[in-house]
């Protein structure tokens, strides 16, 4: 990768790492220190600090030859469990910046679980009092996380969705003091950290070999981010968004979805550029279900629903381009918290 490149996709990082803990002043030298840190961490002095570096699979017995190999970034391994840890980091350290966050503030987000996570997590780190606005419905498990790390739930009517969570969010803050929405559907700073952490990981991990990725996406911050930053570095990267079953982002009426964590069914987010999106590819409930068990059997992935779409997406797309191509997806979150609906029955 280009010094050029590199410093660029770096500069959110750098901008973090300064804020954090690292004295060198000159952009290039921030680079050389960040890439020592990656590669030699020591002990970590708070949670945030093991947000992100998360390690690539090459799936070779989930989808093997002559399919094109697939790689999966395995963002279970993430402090608080999920893919959402990044993007709570990247909107409360861009709030932060911009004087939007300060001591003894209130963060309020609409979430359906593993964002709330992510943000108590951070809110632990940074002393805030964190409200989630979940749509009832969604599984036992992370809510419970929610409240284990100091989060406060409140709950909207399941049939009024995400919409009503929103909704909620926004009457909370105007009688709160002090506080903030991050709005992970509208907020930049979302797919922007993905482009500057997501995105360059897998670059970097794949030594910029990259034929197409196929990611999942609810607010779109995932796909939006780690697109971006491939097609900087080729912009012939094939860039494909997976949805499920009744959701809309490909131009389909809603209907009912009964994979938890990707899809939308009421509104396509502020942030989604639909311009990156070579390809939307629906996948089905079963084939999702298929492929979080043969996860589990061939690989030893552990995957919750939305890792299932992810990897039955990737894996059409395998199937499509032939050997000697190379396919990378992101498998946002792990089964544990999704025993509750039976994610292995």
């Amino acid at each position: 990768m280009s010094p050029n490149l590199k410093i660029e996709l770096y500069a959110p990082v750098i901008d973090v790492e300064l804020s954090r803990r690292l004295p060198c002043l000159s952009r290039s030298k921030l680079v050389s220190c960040v890439d020592r840190l990656l590669m030699n961490p020591g002990p970590a002095e708070s949670i945030i600090e093991l947000v992100g570096e998360t390690p690539l699979l090459h799936l070779s017995r989930f989808a093997k030859p002559p399919l094109a190999d697939v790689y999966a970034k395995l963002e279970y391994f993430a402090p608080g469990g999920s893919v959402k840890d990044r993007a709570a980091l990247g909107m409360i350290l861009d709030a932060e910046r911009r004087g939007l966050l300060g001591p003894g503030a209130t963060i309020i987000e609409p979430t359906a679980g593993n964002t709330g996570i992510g943000l108590a997590l951070i809110g632990v780190a940074r002393g805030y009092r964190v409200i989630l606005c979940v749509p009832e419905g969604f599984a036992a498990e992370k809510m419970k996380l929610m409240e284990a790390l100091g989060g406060e739930i409140e709950y909207v009517p399941k049939a009024e969705g995400m919409t009503a969570a929103v909704a909620r969010a926004r009457e909370l803050a105007a009688h709160i003091s002090n506080s903030f929405i991050p709005q992970q559907f509208e907020n930049p700073a979302n797919p922007s950290y993905h482009e500057a952490t997501t995105g360059r990981e897998i670059i970097e991990q794949m030594a910029e070999r990259i034929d197409a990725v196929v990611i999942g996406a609810g607010t779109s911050g995932t796909f939006v981010g780690v697109s971006r930053a491939v097609k900087k570095i080729n912009p012939e990267v094939l860039c494909v968004l997976v949805e499920p079953e009744g959701s809309i982002y490909g131009g389909g009426p809603p209907g009912d979805k009964h994979i938890e964590g990707i899809g939308q069914t009421q509104f396509l987010p502020e942030i989604y550029d639909a311009s990156l999106a070579d390809e939307v590819l629906m996948v089905t409930d079963d084939e999702t279900y298929a492929a979080v068990k043969a996860l589990a059997r061939t690989e030893g992935v552990l995957g919750g629903w939305s890792s299932g779409a992810a990897a039955a997406g990737a894996y059409r797309i395998a199937e499509r381009l032939g050997a000697g191509k190379r396919v990378v997806t992101v498998f946002p979150d792990g089964s544990e918290r999704y025993l509750s609906q039976g994610i292995f029955d």
